[in-house]
């Protein structure tokens, strides 16, 4: 494969702009540097003994951290004085969009700027192809969806911005003409996963996704209504998935006195992910020098760049920026929200056409809930048969209808897991699950927390429930009859890496207090109150099938070390995961750990081509001979990466630190000669109080060892890039004259106080393409009991305890995990009992929300002195860390569906449960 110019320089430039890409500190004074990168062990350092965060102090002291916290007067070079924009958004999508009325604003009130839709197409501006649709909804034409942007209004004084945005805020002054029927789009996406399994005791499927790909519709009827192919045995693969699956059904569907035959619906939800800092950005445009910068806040940083330079890389002069510096911050909070969102497009237009002044676009809540990202709503349809004499599942079928709002975003993706996941802990030969995600006028909804399968999951958990209790059997014990084994298949037909320990969770929620004494709290209720208790378990992926991990770690002559990474903190402590995994192999905390970073990894000389997930294997092979190309550079920090695949390259990085740098130090001050064997055995030494220890030799501290690594030109800093899909990359790179094979795919080595050299790889492995039709290889078990108390008169509902039991591998901060555990439960709460966004005119998109309908779970609402939070030890010391995040909410929330059951003997299939619906269930 021959590499273009334009490979080449793909991460440095797009569209014929320059880009860089820095975390915020790169552009401040030192001491701001200081602030914003975090101080690793300068000064108090609980992460120093494995409990709290080292970003903890400058949060907590209100540290600028975040993008929210920046006007242009903290941008060292930028003018003084910050520009302000309202980002206008339609709250109608059923007429006609006529334009705006700014009557209002008299005078000094009035805009500097107003842009239009009909402003962008004279600019030239394009949008990138993952925003498809208008960025603003042109004059004449009804919206796409509620909440669509119509203009950006900029302001040169906070004063008349200020103003305005009171005058403005009812909305009234956006205009509509006749009445129209809401815009129809066809499905964003749509698929059929279909499995049979082979006989007992075989190792093949009669048929999987795995085998014959995942399945689309030939057709829509209606619109939006899925038309599979015609049914054949022997057929192509999509002939063969309705043969299959039509047959499950027919099972499912035939009266059968030895099987349990139960058929349900349930809906979930819109919600709002409501992380507590709003999008924000901050931008200037220099038209002398004809640069763009930009502050963000952002899960995706390689992302949002590449969008801003497509959105602006064919832009007519005065538009088209020759560099782009794109400056990431702090994000504060994101559950998804924050990736692959379109804001920062509205960011750079902002100060491309207010050119010479820094503009401020930050929306306050009342915004965030009009165009922020939201939830999905999902309405679901579940068959199930088990059989009544052995209590095992024979088969599932499943149809999920998913409200995708004004644009696709992640919305096939999100169907496409909540299907995969639609089985959740269980072992099922049999299973048809069919998904359609239609276009709405409702806000868009894209990735959050949970990713599909809390909506799946959920509506199988309180089946589970149910068909347990029809069988009457104990839950749990039902549930250990149909656990899939560590060897088991999941829905798309491969198996997990890794054991499963779902075992050990079952036993772990049966053996809990709760779950004991369920009887005995019924039997006893509080005055006026019934009492419930509820149980659930689940599992849930990590890694998305295209993840990478960049990181550099880097040791100086006094034994500071320093790592850079291109993953984002957003509340995870992610950068303390990141400095604990490297002292566990370094043997010191790192002194700066700096995040977002994908602008330092030039010595990698990287480039990439196509679509990962619908690469070719020939083609995969082909690109893979060039020693630069990875199927991706880098990837959002989403999908509960952070422990498992964002500290994957500092650590590997910090193997061939301390293999080629801390190592042969050490062999050179205990003057072991290369050709002994003690010169081997790097595995057998250990750190002790910050100091090198190996049986019969003197100990060593790390500033000892870097000053020696520096004086002899050792490794002294590594430069790495992994890839992941549901399995790392492995190559093979020289170093120090021997061949060392690593889960990487790219490296680059600095010697001493010398600059990185790139490390040409051989015989690179890519994990195979087929690898992509896997639905999830890497999983996370997690079960919750819950107990809750209804008052029988008012129907308010009171959680005295809980008790939540994860396992996630080797726990790197633990009590992060266990505050990812509180967090969790407390959203599980939210979208059990009260958050709901109404999808159409009632709801956020009409611009009228605020938290003052929108109610979050509170102190009030949870078990505060009563929540048990257990984390399984890893089964070795050599597991690697799993991602936790998203599945510690899912058992939450059909945990307490089914304690409401057991309390009240109704079972709710829809969210949330309200107390007047509690109290009319008690009635």
């Amino acid at each position: 494969m021959e590499l273009t110019r334009r490979d080449f320089v793909k991460l440095v430039t797009s569209s014929g702009i320059v880009l860089t890409l820095s975390p915020l500190a790169s552009a401040q004074v030192p001491a701001f540097a200081a602030r914003e990168t975090l101080p690793g062990r300068t000064g108090w350092n609980p992460a120093a003994v494995g409990r709290g965060r080292i970003d903890g102090v400058a949060k907590v002291t209100g540290a600028k951290l975040y993008a929210a916290d920046y006007r242009a007067a903290d941008m060292p070079g930028w003018p003084s004085t910050t520009a302000h924009a309202i980002l206008v958004r339609a709250p109608d999508a059923t007429r006609v969009y006529t334009g705006i009325d700014l009557g209002r604003l008299k005078g000094a009130l009035a805009p500097t700027v107003v842009v239009t839709a009909a402003d962008l197409a004279r600019a030239g501006t394009r949008v990138p192809g993952f925003f498809k649709g208008d960025l603003l909804c042109p004059v004449g034409q009804t919206p796409l969806y509620l909440g669509q942007p119509v203009a950006l209004l900029l302001f040169a004084t906070f004063d008349a911005f200020d103003a305005a945005r009171l005058a403005l805020r009812d909305g009234t002054f956006v205009q509509f003409g006749k009445a129209t029927p809401a815009v129809v789009k066809p499905p964003y996406g749509s698929n059929r996963f279909v499995r049979v399994a082979g006989p007992a005791g075989s190792t093949q499927d009669v048929y999987s996704p795995l085998q014959a790909g995942w399945v689309k519709p030939v057709r829509f009827n209606r619109g939006d209504t899925p038309v599979w192919a015609p049914a054949s045995r022997t057929g192509p693969a999509n002939a063969q998935a309705s043969f299959y699956g039509d047959r499950i059904r027919q099972e499912l569907a035939t009266p059968d006195p030895q099987v349990l035959m139960l058929e349900r619906t349930f809906e979930t939800q819109s919600i709002d992910p409501m992380f507590l800092e709003p999008e924000t950005g901050l931008a200037w445009f220099d038209p002398g020098t004809r640069k763009l910068e930009l502050v963000l806040g952002t899960q995706s940083p390689a992302e949002t760049a590449d969008s801003v330079a497509t959105l602006l890389g064919s832009a007519r002069a005065p538009f088209k920026p020759a560099h782009i510096d794109t400056n990431f911050a702090y994000v504060g909070g994101g559950f998804g929200g924050r990736d692959h969102t379109p804001f920062p497009l509205y960011v750079a237009l902002a100060a491309m056409f207010l050119p010479g002044r820094p503009v401020r676009l930050a929306h306050d809540r009342y915004q965030q809930f009009q165009g922020g990202i939201k939830r999905h709503s999902f309405k679901l349809r579940s068959q199930i048969g088990i059989e009544r004499a052995t209590g095992k599942i024979r088969a599932f079928a499943a149809d999920h209808v998913i409200d995708g709002g004004g644009l696709a975003n992640f919305s096939p993706s999100v169907a496409d897991v909540g299907a995969m996941g639609a089985i959740g802990i269980y072992d099922i030969p049999k299973v048809d699950v069919t998904t359609v995600v239609i276009h709405s006028r409702g806000v868009t909804a894209g990735s959050m927390r949970g990713y599909g399968t809390l909506q799946t999951m959920t509506a199988l958990e309180v089946l589970i429930d149910e068909a347990a209790l029809a069988l009457r059997l104990d839950p749990i014990d039902f549930r250990r009859r149909n656990a899939l084994p560590t060897d088991g298949r999941t829905l798309a037909g491969n198996t997990y890496f890794g054991p499963v320990r779902t075992p050990e969770i079952l036993d772990k929620l049966d053996r809990h207090a709760i779950w004991q004494q369920r009887a005995a709290a019924k039997a006893q209720p509080p005055a006026g109150m019934v009492v419930g208790t509820g149980v659930s378990c689940v599992t849930k992926d990590f890694g998305s099938g295209a993840d990478c991990s960049l990181a550099t770690v880097e040791l100086a002559p006094d034994g500071r070390i320093t790592i850079n990474s291109d993953a984002v903190e957003m509340g995870t402590a992610i950068g303390t995961a990141l400095a604990n995994r490297v002292a566990l192999l370094l043997g010191g905390m790192a002194d700066e750990v700096a995040m977002a970073r994908v602008d330092v990894f030039g010595a990698l000389a990287l480039f990439t081509s196509g679509d990962t997930y619908s690469l070719t294997q020939a083609a995969q092979d082909t690109a893979a001979r060039n020693p630069r190309w990875v199927p991706q550079f880098s990837s959002p920090s989403s999908s509960s990466v952070g422990a498992h695949i964002s500290t994957h390259g500092a650590a590997e990085a910090a193997k061939l630190v301390f293999r080629f740098g801390v190592w042969p130090a050490a062999l050179d001050l205990w003057g072991v000669p290369a050709g002994d064997p003690v010169a081997q055995q790097w595995l057998s030494a250990r750190w002790q109080d910050g100091q090198l220890t190996l049986p019969g030799k003197p100990a060593l501290p790390l500033a000892v060892l870097a000053a020696r690594a520096h004086a002899r030109k050792f490794v002294t800093g590594a430069m790495a890039h992994g890839f992941n899909r549901w399995a790392w990359a492995q190559a093979t790179f020289t170093v120090a004259g021997q061949p060392v094979t690593m889960d990487l795919d790219a490296l680059a080595l600095r010697a001493g106080d010398g600059k990185y050299l790139r490390i040409d790889r051989r015989n690179v492995k890519f994990p195979p393409t087929t690898f992509n039709r896997f639905g999830t290889s890497y999983s996370t078990v997690c079960g919750t009991v819950v107990r809750v108390e209804i008052d029988r008169a008012t129907g308010a509902l009171r959680i005295p305890k809980a008790y939540s039991v994860v396992e996630c591998g080797t726990t790197l901060v633990p009590e992060v995990v266990r505050g990812q555990m509180q967090g969790g439960f407390a959203m599980g709460v939210g979208q059990a009992l009260l958050e709901h966004l109404p999808l159409y005119e009632e709801g956020p998109g009409n611009g009228t929300w605020n938290l003052g309908q929108y109610v979050v779970a509170r102190a009030s609402d949870l078990p505060m002195g009563d929540l048990e939070c257990e984390i399984l030890p890893p089964i070795t010391p050599a597991d690697p860390p799993k991602g936790m995040a998203e599945v510690v909410m899912i058992p939450v929330i059909s945990a307490l569906l089914n304690a409401i059951f057991d309390a009240t003997g109704k079972r709710f299939t829809t969210l949330p449960v309200t107390p007047d619906m509690l109290k009319g269930a008690l009635k």
